[in-house]
């Protein structure tokens, strides 16, 4: 769904990565109506470059991470808090990693471009810039 060029890297802290594992092996064994978008976080997930929390670039999106977007087609900007399912409240911007743009969102960076399918056709975003990154602040277990 995520397209910005064939093969493009992601990243996603070891940290990121030990507990969407966890959720992912929670959810489906659950099996909730989250499910549908677990398939595709787990693809993400494999082809992302794993790094240590100190070593992920600071414009790049992980857990937690509060970005701005632009709508590629309506010129709208738009903020989120990129958090697990638990956390997420979309009257104030945080959107769940299983969610088609939090899933889509996970390991992108400052200047990328996502599109991914929505009913009625294809919804396109850039990436404008990285608000917070946890890591980024020193604050490595958010």
């Amino acid at each position: 769904m995520k397209q910005n060029g064939k093969g493009r890297q992601i990243f996603i802290t070891e940290f990121d990565l030990e507990r969407l594992e966890e959720m992912i092996s929670s959810v489906e064994q659950r099996s909730s109506r989250d499910g549908r978008y677990l398939a595709e976080l787990e693809q993400e997930l494999t082809r992302a470059e794993v790094v240590p929390s100190e070593g992920i670039p600071p414009d790049v999106i992980t857990m937690n991470s509060r970005v701005r977007l632009q709508d590629l087609d309506s010129g709208e900007e738009l903020e989120y808090t990129l958090v697990f399912p638990p956390d997420a409240d979309l009257e104030k911007g945080r959107i769940s990693v299983l969610a088609p743009v939090g899933t889509a969102l996970i390991g992108y960076r400052a200047g990328d471009r996502i599109a991914w399918a929505v009913p009625g056709g294809k919804k396109k975003l850039k990436v404008k810039k990285v608000l917070y990154q946890p890591e980024a602040a020193g604050d490595f277990h958010l």
